[in-house]
């Protein structure tokens, strides 16, 4: 764990020996300590944390949407009156309680891995490592598709014709996207951060210059347009699903953030504002605006609309959108897979070799030389059922993320939490049954072939942990060692989590 904690009972010398420990492996290894003036915080090998608000905003931002690309299939599928309402009540039906479930351990546990180290404290290594391996699989799954993607549209807008069909040409525009957009992550958080801050920039600018164009055109009786035929429901709830997904992937980073327990709640505060209004505003002001029935809105309608409602050069400015809008998804996808990986390794769950950094940039380099070996293979496969299988085992993760949240507040109340969302726990049973009831949804919905081959990918997932510790416990491999703790040897509700080093866990 990059900054694992060990549990202080209240008890003065049970607590006495746990921060005589935690004092000893501070200074072997050279942790960090919360600072409580005006400084920074500091991260496991002593360098500054570099992710400050704003790029966390957008880091966010691209790890959930990174614009309304991608929308237009929810008017195509049940028109543009409850493609309104579900961009309006989704992202706050489903984004704030995974957005408070995220600021809350996030802050409790400010150490890279994230959501690994919630399910690893709350249920044990088993846990932790299927919960990774299962978002781990579906963000490589995502990152492979935005460098499709970017091949498309620069084949489809005439840019480079030889990309949009499958060949050599095409194969190695991907490859080659994929090494160039990986080399970025090298540079550092810091650069990864700033420039997502900059790509969201220039990749929202059409979409509110569209809007401020389209409100004198606006007619709401045109949000009352109807499909033809019956409404495709599944259509609709998995193009909202796909597009206001993974809020909890920001954590995977928390050990680079600044004030992680400050830090964290108000960037996801600003995020699902922000988000709402990126997908609401612009759809209600395009639908609002033009006469275009709901069957013209496929993939990439939103460019065209920016065409009617403000010329040629906006639907251009807005298609070269899609573009920048996926380097962003891209760069901030990649950043938290690898330090998903930095911190699994950090657990013990995976070996060492993942939790090295680079040492100008303090860039876990071969976790993420591993994520783009990784994301080229999972390019050439077929993407139908593969993204579905994706959905699917994401769907998996986040219900044992959510049961390893309510398990830590029902066994653990006491716990330091320096954000704590203000509920009692009957509450957040029920905040977290609506976003559970559509997971169990998209789960059952997905057919015997995701079925299939999330079994097979989750019963590898088990054999290859087991397969781990077999290797840690003969020494095979080299493994981040760890000092456990045991929390049910302790009086239940005197536990406060002590800020301490990597390679120190809870058990």
């Amino acid at each position: 764990m990059s900054q694992g904690f060990l549990l202080a009972a209240e008890q003065p010398s049970q607590r006495q020996e746990q921060q005589e420990l935690h004092d000893i492996v501070r200074q072997e290894h050279h942790g960090y300590t919360r600072q409580q003036g005006g400084g920074p915080t500091l991260s496991v090998y002593g360098h500054k944390r570099k992710i400050t608000l704003i790029p966390l905003v957008f880091l966010i931002y691209f790890e959930v949407a990174g614009g309304p690309y991608g929308a237009e299939k929810a008017v195509l599928a049940a028109g543009p009156l409850f493609t309104l309402l579900g961009f309006l009540v989704f992202p706050f039906a489903w984004g704030v309680p995974e957005s408070l479930i995220t600021a809350e351990l996030a802050a409790a546990f400010p150490g890279n891995g994230g959501f690994v180290l919630w399910a690893d404290h709350a249920f044990g290594p088993l846990a932790g490592f299927l919960l990774g391996m299962w978002k781990y699989l579906s963000i490589v799954i995502n990152i492979a598709a935005y460098t499709a993607l970017i091949a498309d549209y620069l084949g489809g807008s005439g840019v480079a014709p030889a990309v949009a069909q499958p060949g050599g040409a095409r194969t190695g525009a991907v490859i080659g996207m994929t090494l160039l957009l990986s080399f970025v992550n090298y540079a550092g958080v810091s650069i990864v951060g700033w420039g997502a801050v900059a790509l969201g920039m220039v990749s929202l600018a059409p979409f509110v210059l569209m809007t401020a164009m389209a409100v004198p055109k606006v007619r709401p009786s045109r949000w009352a347009s109807q499909v033809k035929g019956d409404k495709d429901w599944r259509l609709f709830f998995n193009t909202l699903f796909w597009n206001l997904n993974y809020w909890d992937c920001a954590s995977t980073m928390a050990g680079e953030v600044e004030r992680p327990e400050q830090t964290f709640p108000r960037a996801l505060a600003l995020a699902v504002v922000l988000i709402a209004g990126s997908y609401l505003l612009p759809l209600m002001a395009a639908t609002g605006a033009i006469d275009a029935p709901p069957d013209a809105w496929v993939n990439g309608y939103l460019a065209d609309a920016a065409g009617i409602i403000g010329g040629p050069w906006l639907k251009y400015w807005t298609g070269a959108g899609a573009v920048i809008s996926s380097i962003g998804m891209f760069e901030a996808q990649m950043s938290s897979g690898a330090f998903q990986l930095l911190g699994m390794a950090d657990l013990g769950l995976l070996p060492a070799v993942f939790s090295r950094r680079a040492a100008r940039t303090g860039t876990p380099w071969v976790a993420i030389a591993v994520s783009t070996i990784v994301t080229i293979v999972v390019s050439f496969l077929c993407f139908d059922d593969v993204v579905a299988t994706a959905n699917f085992l994401y769907s998996l993760g986040t219900l044992l993320e959510f049961a390893s949240f309510l398990w830590l507040r029902a066994k653990h109340p006491a716990m330091k939490r320096p954000y704590r969302v203000p509920l009692p726990l009957p509450a957040l049973v029920a905040m977290c049954a609506v976003p559970s009831a559509f997971l169990a949804y998209v789960c059952v919905v997905a057919g015997w072939k995701v079925f299939a081959l999330a079994g097979g990918l989750t019963m590898l997932g088990v054999g290859w942990h087991g397969v781990m510790r077999v290797c840690k416990a003969n020494k095979v491999l080299r493994f981040n060692n760890t000092v456990s703790a045991d929390p049910q040897q302790d009086p239940g509700d005197d536990y406060h989590l002590v800020p301490g080093v990597r390679n120190y866990r809870l058990a």
